[in-house]
């Protein structure tokens, strides 16, 4: 199974304002990129955190982009998997009205509202020993026993620091847009923790475009 990060960000590092306001600085390039990359997933990862700010999630609408997934023997919309340690997550949002089939990564404790009710077809429940958090070596048997080859994770920040720190990402497609954000409490895509010298996570990179304003840049997590 390949794990793919994809995100944009400001010219410094941000990927939203001090206010955490959805983020408005990309392009509708980036937008097709984004929505191409969802096209050749067979699972979409997303935080609940980064849920919650956006209130739904980016469906693929371009016809020739849906015709590919059926032509592959794909639903039209990739399965969205949301991740939520707590499993404390609005049941208002409009991503519950969304046409998609909803998957919930979760803990025991944390799938216990969700366990009667019909909100998600899958519950995967894969925690650690003390049932505090996800294990992520669990998650990653589990996709490849439902036989997820591909799947795109699409943020949030805290999700990505464990997500880093667990091997888990295999790419990352980072779009490096022309605007400034600063702050000191603007989010940036890894937070968590952090990494020193020793762990950090390296990159090569397997490409770069520039199209006008804005870099496309692919990177190989190195294992």
């Amino acid at each position: 199974m390949k794990t793919t990060l994809v995100l944009a960000m400001t010219a410094d590092g941000k990927i939203s304002d001090t206010t955490k306001s959805p983020p408005t600085f990309s392009s509708e390039r980036d937008s097709a990129h984004l929505e191409e990359q969802i096209a050749l997933s067979d699972l979409i990862l997303v935080g609940s955190g980064t849920l919650g700010d956006g209130g739904s999630v980016v469906l693929v609408q371009k016809p020739e982009l849906i015709r590919a997934r059926i032509d592959r023997g794909l639903p039209t919309q990739p399965p969205q998997l949301i991740a939520s340690r707590s499993g404390k997550i609005d049941a208002g949002l409009p991503f519950f009205s969304q046409p998609i089939d909803r998957w919930l990564l979760t803990t025991t404790e944390g799938a216990k509202d969700w366990q009667n009710r019909d909100s998600f077809s899958n519950i995967l429940i894969c925690e650690t020993a003390d049932g505090k958090d996800i294990d992520w070596q669990a998650v990653k048997s589990k996709l490849v026993e439902l036989d997820i080859k591909n799947l795109c994770f699409l943020g949030g920040s805290e999700l990505a620091a464990s997500l880093f720190a667990a091997n888990f990402i295999d790419e990352l497609w980072l779009t490096v847009c022309p605007t400034i954000y600063g702050g000191s409490d603007a989010p940036s895509p890894v937070s968590g923790a952090g990494f020193t010298p020793d762990n950090a996570p390296k990159l090569t990179l397997l490409s770069l475009d520039r199209v006008e304003q804005e870099l496309f840049l692919h990177y190989q997590v190195q294992k």
